[in-house]
Parts: C-alpha cells; sequence; structure tokens
C-alpha cells in the first residue's frame, strides 16, 4: 500500500541532503514562539536562533542522498511504518552537550514519547537498509531552537522557561530537502508518509 502523499512532492536530482523528521505546522511553530517570548520576557535566545519555519523534530538525518536511496528509504516505510497517529506537547529546554556547556538549545518532547522512539527506530532501519551508517548516538527527542558558537552555560535560560505543554497530533513523517546556502538552510518537502 503506497500512502504517500503526492501533494508537494518535488523532484531529486544527484544526491542531495535530507532527513527524515515530523513537521510542525505554522499555527504549532507560531504557539511554541509566542510562549518562549513570554517565558523569556522578550528576550532573545542565545547563540543563532533557528528560523521558525525550520523548527521540525528530526528522526533520521540522512545526509546526501540519492535517488535510490531515496526511494528505497520511501519503499521501506511505506510497508513498514505501521504507526497509529499520536500526540506529542513540548516540554521544557535543554542543552547539548550539557546545559553548562551547550552548543544546541532545545526544546524536549512530552505525550506518547515512546511512539515517536519507534517512528525514529523505523526510520532509522530504512535508512540502514538504504545503505546508509547506522546513527552513532541515540534518539533524543527534541526540536532545536538555536544553535551556540561558542558553547555558553545556558542554565539560566533553561531555568527561566516552564515546560510550553503546547500539544499536537502527530500524523505523518516527512523526507524534507535541506537547500544550503548564503544565511539559514531552508528546507522542502520531497515526500510525505501518513501515518
Amino acid at each position: 500500500m503506497d500512502r504517500r502523499a503526492e501533494v508537494g512532492a518535488v523532484g531529486v536530482t544527484a544526491a542531495e541532503r535530507m532527513f527524515l523528521a515530523v513537521d510542525l505546522d505554522d499555527e504549532i511553530r507560531h504557539a511554541l514562539g509566542t510562549r518562549l517570548e513570554a517565558s523569556l520576557d522578550g528576550g532573545l535566545l542565545p547563540g543563532r536562533p533557528v528560523p521558525l519555519e525550520n523548527w521540525h523534530v528530526t528522526l533520521r538525518f540522512l545526509g546526501p542522498t540519492d535517488d535510490v536511496q531515496r526511494d528505497r528509504v520511501l519503499a521501506h516505510l511505506d510497508q513498514h511504518l505501521v504507526v497509529e497517529p499520536f500526540r506529542l506537547r513540548f516540554g521544557g529546554l535543554g542543552g547539548f552537550p550539557r546545559q553548562a556547556r551547550a552548543s544546541v538549545l532545545w526544546m524536549g518532547l512530552e505525550g506518547d514519547v515512546a511512539t515517536l522512539e519507534k517512528t525514529a527506530a523505523i526510520c532509522e532501519t530504512a535508512a540502514v537498509e538504504a545503505g546508509f551508517e547506522p546513527e552513532g548516538r541515540p534518539f533524543h527527542a527534541h526540536v532545536t531552537l538555536s544553535r551556540i558558537r561558542p558553547p555558553v552555560d545556558v542554565r539560566s535560560v533553561v531555568d527561566q522557561v516552564e515546560p510550553a505543554g503546547v500539544g499536537w497530533d502527530v500524523r505523518a513523517v516527512t523526507l524534507f530537502r535541506s537547500i544550503l546556502g548564503k544565511g539559514p538552510a531552508r528546507y522542502e518537502v520531497v515526500e510525505t508518509i501518513e501515518l
């Protein structure tokens, strides 16, 4: 059964940077942005904030992906992504690799994280079977909010922001193309696999 949505699908040429993710709609992004702004009393996030339109939950970064690999990943997901829609909500902030010296500021996720982890594991298997190297780090459910160079102590920001509590229903996994160039990366939907 082919569950891929044709709406918004675009062609792929040569090897392009791709990743699998849970997309966030504009309403959810703006609700989260509003909560963050209120928690920070209008203050700014440290580092280089990720543009609101780029917020998503990465399930599996693929990197350079050719047509054959893309088709293999999508075929695997069509057959094996047997997951019912599930509900998530935004939690509190955190920092990678640690809050005292963070290079990434992120917002955690709560709710049916077990189903999100199962979905990420299916995406990992799809990637490995398509010829990608296994992911070296365990999956950590989050949305990247800011990239920080050089790393800084973000504990005061983390302590300042209460869990956002904004929730939404996850109904699809999206394959994105990452377009690099001047300014922040742009993400384009390549394919959407409905749950």
